[in-house]
């Protein structure tokens, strides 16, 4: 995932775009950029790796000789960003949020045209790059951004900095968010709700899918009409977003709240404590707890000062041993106890059989795992969701091949929660873990704890549901 803000303002705006920017940081790994315009300096632009530091030191000595009345800034998960343009349009910035499956196609289309790629991204052509040269082929920036939904599978939302203000588009079918704010003398648009109140922004308006707007310190002006259709990521809610922000005007914690309730609504078991594992499995944990009575205690502290980041290194032996050491287990709690613990979902499930492992080492007497999603059994198509380089990574995936002593089978009866496949894969993830009990959330009680229709949610990695348009 990656995460952008963008802000014009009637005085300089490299503070809000800095500090903006820094709350999405929880969002992406890799790079993260700044992009300002002033007519004294035209657009100045810096670009750090984040896999040995900070975004905001990395940045702080940039920052000092910036200056503009517009800006934007990006956390990436992959690719160096912004990238800045000069073209028949006039000389332009771009962020992106985006998946583009079908790259080799278009990186070939541009080949074949005598085009030419100044950027790479882990050894092919850089996203965002492609994204501005789709642009620069539009008459006018509207066309262009028409042109990116045009030809792009996957997914894209952008922010576009030009002389006339910038550009907000939001993915056609709306599967990452843009939210503009405001306040007295500026407009911003993120990724992040939370990013707007220390600054003093107020939310203004949750942009449709495939909305584009042309926001100036004065306001904002709608450019295109969003589409009817709307397919935005679940996983929003819970796992990606942080506690504070909103999403279709739904709060994320609050969304993770009713996910544990939903899944103590249907238990039994008698434990002696509820945990959330840090940080998502949190706000989870507190619905739980609250539903069933059964106290929220912290048998596991979360050590950050050095820390912070399980999925910064590129190594997954070094992110592996990071995830390890952050967690520091409590055995004043553990010890002789029975556990239920809340965790936003499973992906290869190397991770969380290393807490067990801990929590079994510090004596616990039985660990019962709650996720607050459906397993993922689908690989996802539409976002940059995980590290995996393969689908086989997928806790899901090696438990069926074990089940069915093959790969290739059809996934539609593990992925529906009453068919006997289901448990049977449910299970083998249970005992490969060391749980003593395991239950997932089911489609239908985190459809209901979002609080949007199926239709207006992509639900894809948990039933193959969703589609390219």
């Amino acid at each position: 995932m990656s995460g952008f803000f963008g802000s014009i303002s009637k005085v300089d705006c490299v503070a809000d775009v800095f500090y903006g920017t820094d709350y999405h940081s929880h969002l992406g790994t890799k790079r993260a950029g700044l992009a300002f315009l002033s007519k004294e300096k035209g657009i100045q632009r810096a670009i750090h790796s984040l896999e040995d530091g900070y975004f905001r030191n990395k940045f702080e000595n940039d920052i000092k000789n910036f200056s503009g009345n517009s800006g934007i800034g990006v956390i990436s998960d992959t690719e160096a960003q912004p990238i800045v343009v000069n073209s028949h349009l006039g000389r332009f910035a771009v962020v992106t949020v985006c998946k583009i499956v079908n790259y080799d196609e278009l990186e070939k289309y541009f080949l074949d045209k005598h085009h030419t790629f100044s950027e790479t991204s882990q050894g092919t052509v850089n996203p965002t790059e492609l994204v501005a040269m789709l642009i620069a082929e539009g008459d006018n920036f509207l066309s262009g951004i028409e042109n990116v939904y045009k030809r792009v599978k996957g997914s894209c939302s952008m922010l576009v900095l030009t002389e006339e203000g910038i550009l907000a588009a939001r993915d056609k079918l709306g599967r990452t968010p843009i939210i503009l704010g405001k306040k007295e003398d500026a407009y911003a648009a993120a990724f992040e709700t939370c990013s707007f109140s220390n600054l003093g922004y107020e939310i203004d308006k949750f942009m449709g899918p495939g909305e584009v707007v042309r926001i100036t310190a004065d306001g904002y002006e709608q450019l295109r009409k969003p589409n009817e259709k709307m397919q935005v990521c679940a996983f929003l809610w819970v796992y990606y977003g942080y506690p504070p922000s909103f999403y279709e005007g739904i709060n994320v914690d609050e969304c993770r709240y009713r996910c544990g309730a939903a899944l103590a609504e249907n238990d039994d078991v008698k434990a002696d404590f509820v945990a959330g594992i840090p940080d998502s499995g949190i706000g989870h944990a507190m619905g739980y707890s609250h539903k069933t009575g059964i106290p929220l205690k912290r048998p596991y502290s979360k050590y950050t000062p050095t820390w912070p980041r399980s999925f910064m290194p590129q190594s997954q032996n070094m992110r592996e041993l990071v995830a390890k050491m952050k967690l520091i287990p409590n055995k004043s709690i553990i010890y002789g106890k029975s556990g239920i613990f809340l965790d936003d979902s499973i992906v290869r499930g190397t991770q969380l059989k290393d807490n067990v492992h801990d929590l079994h080492e510090a004596g616990i007497k039985e660990v019962n795992m709650r996720i607050a999603c459906p397993p993922l059994t689908y690989p996802c198509e539409f976002l940059n969701f995980s590290r995996s380089r393969s689908s086989l990574e997928l806790a899901t995936h090696k438990a069926i091949k074990k089940l069915e002593g093959k790969e290739g089978v059809a996934f539609k009866e593990y992925s529906d929660s009453n068919s006997e496949k289901y448990k049977a894969m449910v299970d083998v993830i249970r005992e490969e873990l060391g749980l003593t009990t395991l239950t997932f959330q089911t489609l239908d009680d985190l459809v209901k704890a979002i609080g949007l229709p199926k239709e207006r949610l992509c639900t894809h990695c948990f039933d193959g549901s969703s589609y390219f348009e």
